[in-house]
């Protein structure tokens, strides 16, 4: 890998990042529990003499750098909860906590911040506008980013414009990816419950059979994607789980069906609950059988602003070069900073962390999951040059 541009201030910071994520790679918290982690978020901020306040949806924390002088406000956000997953790495900084682990790269994301925090508190008299940081709990599930909202972080300053950023296994170690428009679908559920008539096995035809129908149910709702979806568009329909019956020889009186949703597209999104339910309320009336849906909305689509790509793809180059940054691949997976971007023009970026000579090969979500520490600093300077710049050019991140 060429070395990445980092400036002397990073380059101190780099035992400190290590010792951060790894402090919180041992102790890891679930969703909305993340306690530990936000007191150690809170202490750090306080020693750098930026105020905060503690307790934002629950566990989150929000902390301001302000400028000597007046402008715009900036929301750099990470996420601090872990994955209910039993972490199979033999390393010294293991998970000590059974059945919980950072297998997605928070912790990482959470020591990324608290630098680029130290870093920018130490420049703030060089700033023309605020920092707003902003530590969130419960990414994975049910979602921080939206209750935060709710709460206020988006004003008090009002936030202009936001960005994140994900230490990415997707990405080889010395890249960063940028895409302008959509980055993440939306990520929606919903849970069907097919009511027949249950009886004896061998007496198929005293009964109305839900597992028949459930399995009509699933071929039919493909056709959403496959007969009713425009080609050109991105659209998931998936069947996650299957619950009914207890022996072989009994026909249940219900069966259950739990999917997900998953578009970039609004419109199309906004479409699919009246959609599944026609298949479903069809083939169940056909079947002789009736239905229950309860179908939820989670995450919205994760747009990236075309101008904040555009000023967040160039200070990549400088720092990684011009070809190790890269436009990455879209995923049908979901991100609540989604929340946000729909309320604030913003940039989602990616930091490369795989790296094959260090065994850092797992994907995201796995027991074995493990990033190349020598992302961190990358990803600080990003967020740290990003925010001096936005804070010190008015014209720099719009397009002419």
């Amino acid at each position: 890998m060429e070395k990445p541009d980092l400036s002397d201030e990073v380059k101190s910071l780099i035992p400190e990042l290590v010792r951060l994520r790894r402090d919180f790679h041992r102790h890891p918290e679930p969703a909305f529990q993340e306690e530990r982690t936000a007191e150690v978020v809170a202490a750090y901020l306080r020693d750098l003499g930026l105020p905060l306040q503690t307790g934002i949806a629950r566990t989150g924390v929000v902390a301001l750098i302000e400028g000597k002088k007046s402008g715009r406000t900036l929301l750099l956000r990470a996420d601090m909860d872990a994955l209910p997953i039993e972490e199979a790495n033999e390393i010294d900084y293991r998970s000590q906590v059974p059945g919980i682990m950072h297998a997605c790269g928070h912790d990482g994301h959470t020591a990324v911040l608290l630098g680029a925090a130290r870093v920018l508190a130490e420049k703030k008299d060089r700033l023309a506008g605020n920092v707003k940081l902003v530590f969130q709990p419960a990414e994975e599930k049910p979602g921080g980013a939206l209750p935060m909202i709710e709460e206020g972080i988006l004003e008090n300053p009002k936030v202009d414009a936001a960005l994140a950023q994900h230490l990415a296994m997707m990405l080889p170690i010395g890249q960063i990816g940028v895409r302008p428009g959509p980055v993440f679908a939306s990520t929606d559920e919903f849970r069907i419950t097919v009511l027949g008539k249950g009886g004896h096995g061998g007496m198929p035809h005293e009964t109305v059979d839900p597992i028949v129908c459930a399995a009509r149910v699933v071929e039919a709702l493909q056709t959403l994607v496959s007969r009713e979806c425009h080609p050109a568009k991105a659209l998931v329909v998936s069947i996650g789980r299957i619950a009914g019956g207890q022996t072989f020889n009994v026909i249940p009186d219900s069966v259950e069906l739990g999917g997900t949703v998953r578009t970039y597209d609004t419109a199309l999104r906004q479409s699919m609950e009246e959609r599944v339910r026609r298949v479903v309320k069809g083939t169940t009336e056909a079947a002789g059988a009736d239905y229950q849906l309860d179908y939820r909305y989670l995450y919205p689509p994760l747009v990236n602003d075309t101008d904040m790509s555009r000023f967040v793809r160039t200070i990549a180059g400088e720092i990684v070069g011009e070809t190790r940054a890269v436009a990455h691949d879209l995923d049908m997976i979901g991100e609540d900073m989604a929340f946000i971007l729909e309320r604030v023009p913003g940039c989602y970026f990616f930091v490369g962390a795989r790296n094959e000579e260090k065994g850092c090969i797992y994907p995201h979500h796995s027991s074995r999951f493990n990033f190349d520490e020598d992302a961190m600093p990358i990803a600080v300077e990003m967020l740290v040059r990003c925010a001096e710049r936005f804070l010190t050019n008015n014209n720099f991140w719009r397009a002419e």
